[in-house]
């Protein structure tokens, strides 16, 4: 009897360690591999795959093809024009400016963002590679007039920096497209998309108004640039496109300077282009608005004498021309309004309101906006 109870008890003993030898090695498939071994498989390759599906692959305005590993968090421009629209898109993905602001600009730009560091890129400054590397961006764009002539600075870029590089077009019926592609890469899309119909929308109504203005009436513009005045752009440069696209004639017959624009012309010369409106640049930018007013030999022009003589915004960014980004879009509406009150019929102190708001992520006061357009609009 003793025997029988020492064998069940010994074969108890044996299915219980049977048991907790299943429950400690854990659940295993037919092939005796561990459940926990399968899911942990299984997460690892649903992760990759994910990782995976982050990739992006994009073709720039130049036509060359970009991967990026994922959608960009941070991103540099190496220009002013690429800086203005990764601000208008969203500015918390910027690492830096190309630039110190101005104290205008700073004026219409939150605070939280005054301090971000120049890294440069403005006029004849390189960017700075070595401090633009600490801030480890996702992706570098260069947003230029001419794209061709960017293909070998990108490849410069990324072999300096190992950062993916995207080429975008400053064209200002191209804006749109700029947008939407800097949307996908930045993971901006519905954003972008918002502010790529602005623009579309602002420059197809331009350039149906315009075309309803007959050629006999249409205004002579003559745009002031330099510290006397006396340099100006013509109708083939881009520096200029606005007055053409909403249907001014600009009066400047000189030759194109096709590298920084700017053509110097001569008093005698604009005596007798004799436009019916001058824009100027504003003092602030070192222009020559003030001094038109005192300056004997410009007295003759009609422009002058019948006091048709406006400064071009310029805070934050200039609403006419460089540098040559999203801040133009406002210039359309303004130089339309401007010009022919009656074509583009619309309250201008609402869309300057309104773009601000929209791209300058700025809501204006009373105040800031009779500031903004003191010397620009007619009283």
């Amino acid at each position: 009897m003793a025997k029988r109870f020492i064998s069940i008890y010994l074969i108890l003993m044996l299915l219980l360690t049977l048991l907790v030898g299943c429950s400690t090695g854990g659940a295993k498939d037919e092939e005796g591999i561990a459940v926990e071994d399968i899911k942990t498989e299984e997460n690892t390759l649903e992760e990759a795959e994910e990782n995976r599906g982050e990739e992006i692959e994009v073709v720039d305005m130049a036509g060359r093809v970009v991967r990026l590993p994922k959608k960009a968090d941070k991103a540099f421009a190496t220009k002013p024009t690429g800086t203005i629209l990764l601000y208008t898109l969203n500015p918390e993905k910027m690492v830096g400016w190309n630039y110190e602001l101005r104290e205008g600009e700073k004026r219409f730009i939150s605070e939280k963002y005054h301090n971000l560091p120049n890294l440069g890129g403005a006029g004849k400054n390189a960017v700075n590679i070595e401090e633009l590397l600490k801030f480890n961006p996702d992706v570098l764009i260069i947003m230029e007039e001419v794209v061709e002539t960017s293909l070998s600075i990108a490849e410069e870029l990324e072999e300096q920096t190992g950062i993916p590089t995207i080429i975008l077009d400053s064209d200002l019926l191209k804006l749109d497209e700029a947008y939407e592609l800097l949307g996908k890469v930045m993971g901006e899309e519905e954003r972008a998309k918002e502010l790529a119909e602005y623009c579309r929308k602002t420059i197809s109504q331009a350039q149906t108004l315009a075309a309803s203005i007959a050629e006999e009436e249409k205004i002579g513009v003559y745009y002031a640039e330099g510290p006397d005045g006396l340099e100006t752009e013509p109708s083939t440069s881009w520096h200029a496109v606005v007055i053409d696209l909403v249907g001014g004639r600009n009066v400047a017959e000189v030759e194109l300077k096709a590298d920084q624009g700017k053509s110097l012309v001569s008093i005698e010369q604009l005596l007798k282009w004799n436009p019916d409106i001058i824009i100027s640049w504003d003092d602030e930018r070192g222009g020559y608005y003030s001094g038109i007013f005192e300056d004997p030999t410009w007295q003759g022009i009609k422009a002058v004498e019948e006091k048709e003589v406006y400064e071009i915004p310029n805070r934050p960014f200039n609403w006419f021309d460089r540098p040559p980004s999203a801040n133009r879009i406002l210039g359309i509406k303004w130089l339309g309004n401007l010009l022919y009150p009656e074509v583009f019929n619309y309250d201008i102190r609402e869309e300057v309101r309104e773009f601000y708001s929209s791209f300058y992520h700025y809501e204006l006061n009373d105040e800031e906006l009779d500031d903004l357009l003191k010397n620009s609009i007619r009283r």
